[in-house]
Formats: structure tokens, sequence, C-alpha cells
């Protein structure tokens, strides 16, 4: 339970206890991550449902479902990605500058052009996919792909990458795995997601070199469209 309270505190802002746990704790709670996304699935869907109750407007739909989505999460991956994207764009193949710019605390112009294409992406797929349940399973599949990078690819650094770097247990991804292809049965367009989190981890190791904690968010976000417009398509 200490694991799971740590990944409910750390990615999202849901009102959960406070508990303390030793770093492997820490680390360990990546397991629970898809979990995770299951809740924030059911918060989104839920936030949908009741926008189209009361407005029967699609465009209210989906902006009820982005602003469920964005302060559900505390927009935790949404600034990885704009630190991603700062890093990529000022790095000019420099990976020493790559990785103190994605440090910076600042956002720059590249941060602030993808997170803007990013949330427009979302609302206009949100719209596509109103009143589509199948949305509220799209976040708890993207939160399998940390524990595949984890594993995969080599830690930026010693922040969270390394941290979560052997915490990531075959016995952990073939798990979820399961649960992702009975959720197939529902949303067969889920089944893109192995192609989704393969293609993002060759990405990283070819451009950033490893993986980090911005790395996992920008990933987790970019899953996130590329899903829904998947499903969007399906």
């Amino acid at each position: 339970m200490i694991r799971l309270w740590l990944a409910f505190g750390f990615l999202t802002r849901l009102p959960v206890p406070h508990v303390s746990g030793t770093p492997g704790d820490v680390a360990a709670a990546i397991r629970c991550y898809p979990l995770v996304g299951m809740v924030v699935g059911a918060i989104v869907a839920g936030a949908m449902w009741a926008a189209s109750i009361a407005s029967h407007d699609p465009w209210i739909t989906a902006l009820a479902g982005l602003g469920a989505w964005v302060a559900v999460t505390g927009a935790l991956h949404l600034d990885g990605l704009g630190d991603v994207a700062d890093g990529i764009g000022a790095a000019h193949g420099d990976r020493t500058r790559l990785l103190a710019v994605m440090r910076d605390p600042h956002a720059g112009s590249f941060a602030v052009v993808t997170i803007a294409l990013q949330l427009i992406a979302k609302l206009v797929l949100l719209h596509a996919l109103a009143g589509d349940g199948r949305v509220a399973l799209v976040p708890f599949a993207t939160r399998i792909a940390p524990l595949c990078w984890a594993r995969w690819i080599a830690p930026l650094g010693t922040g969270l990458g390394a941290q979560v770097a052997t915490a990531a247990r075959p016995r952990d991804i073939a798990g979820w795995a399961a649960v992702l292809a009975a959720a197939c049965v529902v949303a067969p367009a889920l089944l893109a997601t192995p192609l989704l989190v393969l293609a993002y981890a060759a990405w990283c190791r070819r451009r950033l070199g490893g993986v980090n904690g911005d790395a996992h968010g920008a990933g987790i976000e970019l899953l996130e469209t590329a899903l829904l417009a998947v499903l969007a398509c399906a």
C-alpha cells in the first residue's frame, strides 16, 4: 500500500494519505503506475460523461475531459514534454547542452509551442471521441510504458530514470501486458500500444541517449495523444 500511495502522490493531485517510504519504495512505485492510470482514465471519462449530460455539446464535453486530465495529473507529464522539447530544440546535437536545458526549470519557446500543440491535439481528439467510453483506457495503457522504458533504456543522470531502472521487473511488465491484452477485447485500437512504446524507446536511445523523468513524462503525453488518434480512426 505504501508504494501505491506513493504512485498516486507522485502522478496525481488526488488527496491521498501522506506516507514515507524508503528509496526502494519510491522506485518500486512505478509498478503501480498503470493502476493510477486506471483511476485517471475513470476521472477523465466521468468528467466527459457529466459534461455531455449537462451540455450535449461535444466541444464542452471534450474541454471538460481535457481539464480533468490536466487537473488530476497536475500537468506533470506536460512539464516533462516541455523540458524535452526545449532540450531537443536548443541542443543542436550537443548532448551536454541538451541535458543542461532539460534541467532548467524555465520554459522556453519550444516548450510553450509543444505544450500548446499537445493540448490542442488532445482537445480535438477528445471532441472526436465524445461519448466514447474507451477513452478511459488510454491513461492506463500509456502508464505501462514507463515500466518498459525503465527496463530497456539506460538512465540519463541520477534522477528518476536511474532510480526506477531496476525496479521494473519482467513479471511486472508481463502482468500488466496481460491486463492490456484483456482491455484490447473492448478497444482493439490499444493493440498499437506496444508499437508506440518501442518506437519511443528507439527515439530516446537515438536522440537523448537514454531516459529520465522528463523523458518518461513526455513519452506518456505523446502516447496518450497517439492512442487517442488511433481510437478516433478505428
